[in-house]
């Protein structure tokens, strides 16, 4: 019985864009198919070597795959990229990591890069978590290639020298992680002239104090960061039309110029630093409608906190939360709260006034919580008892050593407290 090959009917452009979303070991195999399929996958417009690409070779075939390579990017006349992926490939079985750089191959990582850049590639995602004694030198024509939309580096200990005639005229997505940066990392930044989305995780800059991020264009910037010395380092926001913020690590010094008034949702983890740098950060966020924070007791600024007038939802992440922060959000509507151990005992007797929250905006309240006991029933009981519109309040008990007979008996406990609001429907999961 004879079938028809309808694929092969297709142009090679769509053919071509049906082999991009094949792992290039799959796509190279399709040649065997016909003569029209024989060099298809040369013009493919999505290159990727991952882990597991690298671990599958031997010494038989190494010379064969770096011939390949070169034909791949640097045959002539190909079409434009629209992506180069090269990821490094960590074993799950002993933690060991494949690499790219492992110097005992001799890949060509730069040479690579360059051939993609010369191909106009949109976007270079790298991620290489072992950069040997040699690490390879980032080309200086990635920092001026106008074709790039996107960009990821990953390295750990790559150092990155900014020309002095950087410009990326078209990146708009910007990933640093584990990158060792100059000072010359904020003219970068500031030449970024259309960067929309922006993230620094956890990178060493050198000779410089200070991250200064520019940028009227920027809508999203995350910072990780775990310094050396948290008190002598800094970060100088300009980002006016900034619209989500997401900080992590360790509390340095943040100046956003002026109170970022375009910011609608921040997310905030801070584990170590002081109390002075984290009532800074916040008092710069005031403005934004969804904060979700966790922040360990020590750095809590329970006294220096400001008043988020526009803050409608907020997620809180630890076992701090109390009625004193509900003073500093006067219209939020939605409360989420995730302890990691027990509610403690902040919610009665602390204040004679009830916050305005809980009398006039607060629609619905989310608890998650390793184990009811007292102490939440405590917290529930002063929720219920003074939140005079509340619409839903949901619980999550996320101890599984809990027995069916101990849950139903909470249950019924929670169910029989008094509520202000009539129609509040209570949820126990």
């Amino acid at each position: 019985m004879c079938v028809e090959d309808r694929i092969s009917n297709f142009s090679d452009h769509i053919l071509c864009h049906i082999l991009s979303f094949l792992p290039i070991k799959e796509a190279v195999r399709t040649s065997i198919i016909s003569t029209k399929w024989r060099n298809l996958f040369a013009s493919i417009s999505i290159i990727e070597f991952d882990g597991d690409l690298l671990r599958r070779l031997t010494d038989r075939n190494i010379d064969s795959f770096k011939n390949f390579v070169d034909r791949l990017l640097k045959f002539p006349d190909q079409v434009s990229l629209d992506c180069f992926r090269l990821h490094d490939g960590i074993s799950s079985w002993n933690d060991g990591i494949s690499s790219w750089n492992d110097g005992d191959h001799d890949f060509d990582v730069s040479g690579w890069i360059c051939a993609a850049l010369c191909r106009g590639v949109k976007e270079i995602d790298l991620k290489l978590y072992n950069l040997g004694d040699v690490p390879p030198d980032v080309p200086p024509v990635l920092f001026t290639c106008h074709s790039l939309v996107n960009l990821t580096l990953v390295a750990l200990g790559f150092k990155i020298e900014v020309p002095s005639d950087v410009c990326l005229g078209n990146l708009k997505t910007f990933y640093l992680e584990s990158v060792f940066v100059c000072d010359s990392i904020n003219r970068l930044i500031s030449n970024c002239h259309v960067l929309e989305d922006l993230a620094f995780m956890y990178c060493s800059v050198a000779n410089a104090s200070e991250l200064n991020i520019q940028s009227p264009s920027l809508k999203e910037l995350t910072l990780y960061f775990d310094p050396p010395d948290i008190d002598q380092y800094s970060v100088v926001i300009n980002a006016p039309n900034l619209v989500y913020f997401r900080y992590g690590g360790d509390i340095v010094r943040v100046y956003p110029l002026g109170n970022m008034k375009s910011l609608e949702k921040a997310q905030i983890y801070i584990w170590f630093g002081s109390e002075t740098n984290a009532a800074h950060l916040y008092q710069g966020i005031c403005n934004i409608r969804s904060l979700t924070l966790q922040i360990s007791k020590e750095i809590f600024p329970t006294s220096r906190l400001p008043i988020f007038y526009n803050l409608n939802e907020l997620e809180f992440c630890g076992d701090i939360c109390s009625v004193k922060f509900l003073h500093c959000v006067p219209n939020l509507k939605k409360l989420i709260l995730k302890y990691l151990n027990y509610a403690g005992t902040q919610w009665k007797g602390l204040c004679i006034e009830i916050p305005s929250c809980l009398s006039f905006h607060l629609k619905e309240i989310e608890i998650e919580i390793p184990r009811i006991d007292t102490h939440m029933i405590e917290m529930v009981s002063y929720l219920l008892d003074n939140a005079m519109v509340l619409e839903r309040l949901i619980i999550i008990s996320t101890d599984r050593l809990t027995t069916t007979t101990e849950k139903r008996k909470v249950r019924n406990q929670l169910l029989q407290l008094l509520k202000s609001s009539k129609k509040c429907l209570i949820v126990i999961l």
